[in-house]
């Protein structure tokens, strides 16, 4: 067994000195491969998830309005600026919005259907609105704030 597979943190810093310092032929060439593979699919993760959060508070919002409250609004608001700094910090996720749109849809109905008690037939069967829609600070479904 080498490092990689029994103290991954003191490897990563091993491999990480060992690039600094110009040893490439010491250095674990594959797994730094994939660990770097990794971390791209945890940032399209993160994408996914967080527009997860904001589509589900915008189905709560505009299909149970008489539920309507600040932890929605805020929850909306903090997702709409974390989205912004991800896609910031990532600019290169944007060509994966509308795959990544789809994917967190489907969570977000699911999630919809569990937390409203209403069928997920309810809910649009794609996502009813553009991303522009969804990160627009004055959008919300239904009736305004």
């Amino acid at each position: 067994m080498n490092l990689y597979d029994t103290d991954f943190y003191a490897w990563a810093n091993e491999q990480a000195a060992l690039l600094r310092a110009g040893k490439l032929s010491a250095a674990d060439i594959e797994h730094i491969a994939e660990e770097i593979e990794s971390m791209g699919r945890s940032e399209k993760r993160e994408l996914v998830n967080r527009l997860s959060v904001l589509l589900l508070h915008l189905l709560k919002w505009q299909f149970q309005p008489d539920r309507r409250g600040r932890s929605w609004t805020s929850t909306i608001r903090v997702q709409r600026v974390d989205l912004t700094s991800h896609l910031q910090d990532n600019p290169s996720l944007k060509a994966k919005l509308r795959e990544a749109i789809q994917e967190a849809y489907v969570k977000a109905v699911i999630t919809a259907a569990g937390e409203t008690d209403l069928p997920e037939s309810t809910f649009p069967e794609a996502c009813p609105w553009t991303f522009e829609q969804m990160m627009d600070p004055s959008f919300w479904p239904g009736d305004p704030v």
